[in-house]
C-alpha cells in the first residue's frame, strides 16, 4: 500500500515540478514508533503484540491520524495510511499534520478486558509522543468511542486531564456531536458536489456500497434520507441487494445484531464482492484498501465512485477508470468529513466549550464543499483528475507552510 501512496504523490508532484531531494524530504514521516506489547488474557496466559505510530508531517499543526486494531496493522501500512493523513488535512484546510497506526491485534476474539488492557499499555508505551499539540490520535478499523475514551483516560494518568488528546470520544467525554457520522456525512456531500456539476441530484440515485460499519451505514442512511437508493450493500460476511432500495434502517438493526448484511430477510442475497461490480449509478467502497484492482477495474458498472475507505483503488485500477471516463472522487477528499469533524472536537476540547449538532453540521457542511470545489478547481485549470489534483493541491499547501518556517534559499516550486 505505501507504494501505491507514492504513485499517487509522484504523479502530483511531476505536475508540480518537484526535484527528487524534495520529494524525498515530503515523504519521509518524522518519526517512526515501534512497541512491544505484553498483556494477560482472561486465563492468566501471556498475550504479545506490536504497536505502531507513524507520525508524517507536522508543518501545518499536530498530526492527526486514527488508530486501527487489525491483524495486518504494520510499519508499512501505518506509513502509506499517514501520509495520506497529511494530504488529507490539508486538502480541507484543517490545522493538522498526518499520523496513524494502531495494534496488531484481532479484536473480534478478544474480551472487552483483553482489549481494554492492551490498548491501555499502548498508550502508555507511546504516551511521551502524543498529546494535545502533538499527536491526536482517533478511530479507525475496529476503533471506537470506548476505546478513545481509554486512551484519554490512560493518557490523562500522566499528563492530567486531557480530552484534547484524541477524538471520536464519547459524547460524556468530551466527544463532539456528530462525530460518529462525520465520515458518512463528508461523502454524501462530497457526491452531491459532484453531482451538481453534472446537473443532477441525489434523488433516486442508485447506489452499491462495499462495507456497513461506522462509515457506510452512516453514508447510506444519509444518502437515502435525500431519495438515492441503495440497492446493494456486501461485507466481510455477505451481500444483500434490492432493486427498489433496500430499508437502510432494518439493515442498520440487523447488522448491530449480527454483525454483518448477510442473511437480512429485507432482500436477495449476493456475493459481498458482487456489490463493487454492481449496476448503479454510485460506488461506495467503504470497508479496506486494494478492494478496486486491475481485474475488476473493466467490470465496475458505476459511473461514479465515493472512496469512502482509504486506498481501495490501486493504481491499475485508477488507470482504468481514467480512461473508462468514469469520476473517482478520492479518499483524502471523500472521506475527509472524519478528519474535520475531528478537528472540531479537538477545538471544543482545548476552548472547554461544546458546540451544537447543527453548528457542527453547518461548518462540515462549508469545510467539504468548499474543499470539494478547490480540488475542482485544481482538476479543471491542470486538466487533471480529481485525485492528481487532490494531492496536488494537498502537497502545495504542505509544503507552503514548511517554507513559511524556515528561510531556504533553494527556489521550490510551491
Amino acid at each position: 500500500m505505501l507504494e501505491e501512496t507514492h504513485y499517487y504523490f509522484n504523479r502530483a508532484a511531476k505536475v508540480l515540478g518537484l526535484s527528487d531531494k524534495v520529494k524525498t524530504i515530503l515523504l519521509t514521516p518524522i518519526r517512526v514508533v515501534k512497541v512491544e506489547i505484553v498483556t494477560e488474557d482472561d486465563k492468566g496466559k501471556l498475550m504479545h503484540h506490536m504497536g505502531y505510530r507513524v507520525q508524517h508531517n507536522k508543518a501545518r499543526g499536530p498530526m492527526k491520524g486514527g488508530l486501527r486494531f487489525h491483524p495486518t496493522v504494520n510499519e508499512d501500512h501505518s506509513a502509506s495510511l499517514a501520509s495520506l493523513m497529511t494530504w488529507k488535512t490539508a486538502v480541507v484546510d484543517v490545522p493538522f499534520g498526518g499520523a496513524k497506526g494502531g495494534i496488531n491485534c484481532d479484536p473480534t476474539v478478544m474480551s472487552t478486558k483483553e482489549l481494554q488492557a492492551v490498548t491501555r499499555k499502548f498508550v502508555e508505551q507511546i504516551k511521551e509522543v502524543i498529546g494535545p499539540t502533538q499527536d491526536i490520535p482517533a478511530p479507525d478499523v475496529n476503533t471506537n468511542p470506548q476505546i478513545m475514551g481509554w486512551i484519554m483516560d490512560e493518557y490523562s494518568k500522566y499528563g492530567g486531564f486531557s480530552p484534547g488528546v484524541v477524538t471520536g470520544k464519547p459524547l460524556q467525554l468530551f466527544g463532539s456531536p456528530g462525530r460518529e457520522e462525520a465520515t458518512g456525512r463528508g461523502i454524501m456531500i462530497a457526491l452531491q458536489e459532484a453531482l451538481k456539476d453534472q446537473g443532477k441530484t441525489l434523488a433516486n440515485m442508485t447506489v452499491a456500497m462495499q462495507g456497513f460499519g461506522n462509515v457506510g451505514s452512516h453514508a447510506a442512511r444519509l444518502l437515502a434520507a435525500e431519495g438515492a437508493k441503495i440497492v446493494a450493500v456486501g461485507d466481510h460476511g455477505g451481500g444483500v441487494s434490492r432493486v427498489n432500495g433496500l430499508p437502510v434502517d432494518e439493515l442498520t438493526d440487523w447488522v448491530r445484531e449480527h454483525r454483518t448484511v448477510k442473511g437480512f430477510p429485507g432482500g436477495d442475497a449476493c456475493s459481498g464482492s458482487d456489490v463493487l461490480t454492481w449496476k448503479a449509478d454510485v460506488l461506495i467502497p467503504a470497508a479496506l484498501g486494494d478492494v478496486l484492482t486491475k481485474e475488476n477495474a473493466h467490470d465496475v458498472q458505476a459511473s461514479i465512485i465515493v472512496e469512502g475507505a482509504n486506498g481501495p483503488t490501486t493504481p491499475e485500477a485508477d488507470e482504468i477508470f481514467q480512461k473508462r471516463k468514469i469520476l473517482v472522487i478520492p479518499d483524502i477528499l471523500a472521506n475527509a468529513g472524519g478528519v474535520t469533524v475531528s478537528y472540531f472536537e479537538w477545538a471544543q476540547n482545548i476552548q472547554q466549550f461544546r458546540w451544537e449538532l447543527d453548528h457542527v453540521q453547518g461548518e462540515l457542511g462549508k469545510i467539504m464543499r468548499k474543499a470539494y470545489r478547490s480540488v475542482a478547481d485544481v482538476a479543471k485549470e491542470k486538466n487533471l483528475d480529481l485525485r492528481t489534483a487532490a494531492f496536488l493541491l494537498g502537497i502545495r499547501r504542505v509544503g507552503q507552510a514548511a517554507l513559511a518556517r524556515v528561510h531556504i534559499s533553494e527556489d521550490i516550486p510551491f
